[in-house]
């Protein structure tokens, strides 16, 4: 980020970090101002604002009332943040935790593929099979879909874009992980009929090993030590201060 100051008064200035800072905080609102007008309407929208604090000071507006009240309210609703983020920041998870829950686990570290795939539905194995020989001789995949398939995705020839493991019927995904890229399936029966699958490509988004997956693990155990310590240490303060529930 550019130090560039773009407005300046005695006291306080506006820096192209600035802007830059505020345009990302807008996030997808930001695109319209990522211009060099824009920017300078950023610039000058900062400048305001401080201008408007300084007003309030000299006309001693943070000695109101409602001002005190609402000051009251965001120092509790900061404090009780930081109280929380303090709080879960002890927690630690090592590399021995994380391979012993691998260990216990296995099954649920499976390798995780990322497909592109078409395929034709159709309600009838002997459809399927017939329409399997057009292909086998030639035909255009794309072409059948369109024309005989009853899945929503005919319009696009059977394209069903890009999934990974998991996101289709167990029976459609034990296909995909046997079949090689650019290869037909035989038709494939599931509940809604049967498919004839197009692999367009495969790629291994995920290995079974631990290395693999030592990320993921840490940090959905380190959300189940913050949990625990959270209820912990909230079960502790309700005794505390003696929390009477009427429910």
């Amino acid at each position: 980020m550019s130090d560039k100051v773009l407005l300046k008064m005695d006291g306080f200035e506006v820096t192209q970090a600035n802007v830059d800072s505020f345009l990302q905080q807008m996030g997808q609102d930001g695109i319209q101002f990522n211009n060099e007008e824009g920017k300078k309407q950023i610039a000058t929208e900062l400048m305001n604002q401080h201008l408007l604090y300084l007003d309030a000071i000299e006309n001693g507006l943070e000695e109101d009332e409602a001002f005190q009240k609402e000051l009251a309210l965001a120092k509790e609703q900061i404090l009780r943040q930081y109280s929380m983020q303090k709080l879960l920041s002890e927690i630690e998870v090592s590399d021995d935790e994380a391979k012993a829950y691998f260990d216990e686990n296995k099954d649920a570290f499976k390798k995780l593929y990322r497909y592109q795939a078409s395929h034709i539905l159709v309600e009838d194995e002997d459809k399927a099979k017939e329409l399997k020989n057009k292909l086998d001789q030639g035909e255009s995949f794309e072409t059948i879909a369109r024309e005989y398939s009853t899945c929503p995705s005919k319009e696009n020839g059977g394209d069903l874009g890009m999934f990974t493991s998991g996101q289709m019927v167990a029976e459609f995904d034990t296909a995909l992980e046997t079949m090689e890229n650019d290869e037909i399936s035989d038709p494939v029966k599931t509940e809604f009929g049967y498919h004839i699958i197009h692999l367009k490509n495969k790629d291994l988004a995920r290995n079974d090993d631990f290395a693999s997956n030592v990320n993921n693990i840490k940090g959905m155990l380190t959300s189940m030590k913050q949990q625990e310590l959270y209820l912990q240490k909230t079960n502790e303060l309700q005794e505390k201060y003696k929390v009477e529930k009427k429910f």
